[in-house]
C-alpha cells in the first residue's frame, strides 16, 4: 500500500512539475537556446555519430539520481558521474560548449539541465528519429553525489528489479520499454554482457535466451580473455539510425544486453515490445515515434528543481 501511494505522490509530482515546466521558458529571457544547442550538437555529431547516444544516455542517467537537474555534469572527485553505473558516460563537451555559447549571449538565464534536455531531443532527432518540443525551466542541483547512484538500472537487472527503478520514478512497463528502446542507438563495452557469451550455465554454455546464430558473432567482438573494452551496437542491424530494429532484435533473441533480452521473457514487457516491433506488413515504427518523444517528456520531468529551488550555474562541471 505504501508503494502504491508513494507511486501516486510521484505521478501527482511529476503532473505539477510538467505544469511548472513550459515549452517555450526561453522564448523572451533567451529566444536563441535552441537554435545555439541544437547547431553546437549538429558540429558535434557529425564529426562522430555516437555522440548521439552519448547525449541520450547522459540526460537519462541525470535524471535517475537528484531528478533532471544537471548534477550528472558535475565534476568532482566524490561526485555522480564517478559512480560505477556511470562508468563510460560521454558528451560532456558538448554540454559545456553549448553552455559556454548560451552564456555568451544570456549569462545566468539559462540552466545546464534544459542544455542536456535539448541536446538530447537533437541527438533523437539527427538520429532519423523523432523530434518533439521541450519542457524547459528546470534549474540546477548544487548536490552530486556518486553514492547515490545505486538506484541506476543495471544490465544485470531482471524485468523485476527494473520495473522497480522506473516505478520510483513514476514510471510504468510502458514507459520502461519506450525509454529502453533508446538503445536502438545504443553501444555496449564487452565487460557488460561478455558473462553471457561464456560459463553462464552451470554446465558452462552461453546464455540460452541469444539467438544461436548471433551467439559467435558476439562472441567473435567480445573474446573469452578479452579486455572488455571493445564497444558493440545494441542493435546490429541500423546502430545509428534512430528506428524499431532494436525490438525485432529483443523478439528475435539478438538483445546484447541481458536486461534487454529479459523484456522478453515477460508477458506485460513482451507485449509492447511486440508491439513496437510489429509484423512485416504491420505500421513499422510508427507507433515508437509517437509514444518515444511522451515517454521522453515524463522522464525529463522527474523530480526538476524549478522556481527558487536550485541555481542557475556558470560552468556546467562546478557549482556556483
Amino acid at each position: 500500500m505504501d508503494a502504491i501511494l508513494g507511486s501516486l505522490m510521484i505521478l501527482l509530482i511529476s503532473s505539477a512539475v510538467q505544469a511548472q515546466l513550459k515549452t517555450g521558458f526561453y522564448s523572451t529571457s533567451c529566444p536563441n537556446v535552441e537554435a545555439i544547442v541544437r547547431s553546437t550538437v549538429v558540429s558535434h555529431f557529425n564529426k562522430d555519430l555516437t555522440i548521439a547516444p552519448g547525449l541520450l544516455r547522459l540526460h537519462f542517467h541525470d535524471c535517475f539520481v537528484e531528478g533532471c537537474d544537471g548534477s550528472i555534469l558535475i565534476a568532482d572527485s566524490s561526485a555522480e558521474k564517478n559512480a560505477l553505473p556511470n562508468f563510460g558516460l560521454r558528451g560532456f563537451e558538448v554540454i559545456d560548449d553549448a553552455k559556454s555559447q548560451v552564456e555568451a549571449i544570456c549569462p545566468g538565464i539559462v540552466s545546464c539541465a534544459d542544455i542536456l534536455a535539448l541536446a538530447a531531443r537533437d541527438a533523437v532527432d539527427l538520429s532519423d528519429g523523432p523530434n518533439w518540443s521541450v519542457p524547459t525551466g528546470r534549474r540546477d542541483g548544487r548536490i552530486s553525489l556518486s553514492s547515490r547512484a545505486s538506484n541506476l538500472p543495471s544490465p544485470l537487472d531482471s524485468v523485476s528489479v527494473q520495473r522497480q527503478k522506473f516505478a520510483a520514478k513514476g514510471l510504468d512497463d510502458h514507459d520502461l520499454v519506450t525509454l529502453v528502446g533508446a538503445h536502438t542507438i545504443g553501444q555496449a563495452h564487452c565487460r557488460f554482457f561478455s558473462y553471457r557469451l561464456y560459463n553462464f550455465t552451470t554446465s558452462g554454455g552461453a546464455d540460452p535466451t541469444i539467438n544461436v546464430a548471433f551467439l559467435p558473432q558476439l562472441q567473435a567482438l567480445c573474446p573469452k580473455n578479452g579486455d572488455g573494452l571493445r564497444k558493440v551496437a545494441l542493435d546490429k542491424d541500423s546502430p545509428a539510425k534512430f528506428d524499431v530494429s532494436f525490438f525485432k532484435n529483443v523478439r528475435d533473441g539478438n538483445g546484447v544486453l541481458e536486461s534487454d533480452q529479459r523484456l522478453w521473457e515477460d508477458s506485460a514487457t513482451q507485449s509492447v515490445v511486440q508491439n513496437y516491433a510489429g509484423n512485416i506488413r504491420g505500421l513499422l515504427g510508427l507507433r515508437f515515434d509517437f509514444e518515444f518523444p511522451k515517454a521522453m517528456i515524463k522522464l525529463s520531468s522527474i523530480e526538476v528543481k524549478t522556481g527558487t529551488d536550485g541555481e542557475i550555474r556558470k560552468v556546467c562541471s562546478k557549482v556556483n
